[in-house]
């Protein structure tokens, strides 16, 4: 399946962005992360594809294709994509596209926005450009994907205290930090290295039950993303793979389910017609093993399902939204 609509697309200059729009950064220890990633700035290949999608229509039967699902107890290493294979990794988004990159936050978009700094020039561009850049529009589904960015350094949000960061750097703990400890943690990768961005945005938090609306929109929204992956991807190469790195998408300050989340997601990437799933657990795999498990309940092997009694199934085990860990 793949009834991707594209909405609008752009071509960038990585060079005019940083000269033209420069990030905006509030916070000390953005800052020190921002100008270690750009510091002698020169993109060789400077070329960076904005594209926005509108919401694909559910399709009424999906079946287990012959994916790779891969388990990686790790956060994003952001693997270089080659000839035959297309590397895509999601942002976590905000409807308003990278919008809080330059403040005091430091979860899983503003980190991916930090270690491809010039997506907070992308970010301004949109904003003096007056370009569209909502995930999410009239209760639809509107993913934005971006190509060609560079990874220009990398932080280490690991607790270290010999490091000075015993708590680690994620989410609150990162301006908590003296900005020595966040110079020690920042890495410039040199050549830098290039991925591709699929930024969605996960339903609003929420209490109770999961509804079948709200069901219904994660997996529009992440079929919606994950199609447009492949169909950019084989744009380019007919018969390249197209993989795809997630994790808990929405199961942070959203307080999204940790196994109904990743159980979707699968299921996304089953209709999308995606070839090798990467889930990354940082950690924390028992979500996404329960999620392994739910499928073999309620998925037979090779065998196509109406997509509504699958969602019958999901709604019957009741899964609740879990609690905001504030980041």
């Amino acid at each position: 399946m793949n009834n991707s609509k594209l909405l609008s697309t752009h071509q960038f200059d990585a060079n005019k962005l940083v000269a033209e729009h420069p990030p905006v950064i509030t916070d000390r220890n953005k800052f020190v992360v921002f100008k270690l990633g750009l510091s002698k700035h020169h993109a060789e290949s400077p070329s960076i594809g904005y594209s926005r999608w509108g919401q694909v229509d559910l399709p009424k039967y999906v079946n287990k294709t012959d994916i790779e699902l891969i388990y990686q107890n790790e956060y994003f290493s952001y693997p270089s994509s080659t000839a035959d294979c297309i590397e895509w990794h999601l942002n976590f988004a905000h409807e308003d596209v990278f919008g809080f990159y330059g403040g005091s936050l430091f979860a899983q978009d503003e980190m991916q926005v930090a270690e491809h700094p010039v997506l907070g020039c992308l970010r301004e561009a949109l904003l003096d450009l007056e370009i569209d850049r909502t995930t999410v529009q009239n209760g639809q589904a509107t993913p934005i994907l971006v190509t060609g960015v560079e990874r220009r350094c990398k932080v280490a949000t690991d607790r270290d205290a010999a490091a000075g960061r015993p708590y680690g750097l994620y989410g609150s703990e990162f301006q908590c930090a003296s900005e020595e400890v966040i110079r020690r943690a920042t890495t410039v990768l040199d050549p830098p290295t290039k991925s591709n961005i699929i930024a969605m945005e996960s339903p609003p938090p929420d209490f109770g039950l999961y509804t079948r609306e709200q069901i219904k929109f994660i997996l529009a929204s992440a079929i919606t993303g994950f199609s447009a992956a492949v169909n950019l991807s084989r744009g380019v190469k007919k018969d390249v793979q197209v993989s795809i790195h997630t994790g808990y998408w929405g199961c942070g300050a959203y307080g999204g389910n940790r196994e109904l989340m990743p159980l979707l997601q699968i299921i996304a990437a089953y209709c999308a017609d995606v070839d090798i799933l990467h889930f990354h657990t940082g950690g924390d795999g028992g979500g996404y093993m329960s999620a392994l498990q739910t499928l073999e309940e309620i998925m037979p092997e090779w065998e196509e399902i109406s997509l509504d009694l699958l969602i019958n199934s999901i709604l019957s085990m009741r899964y609740d939204w879990g609690v905001s860990d504030g980041n």
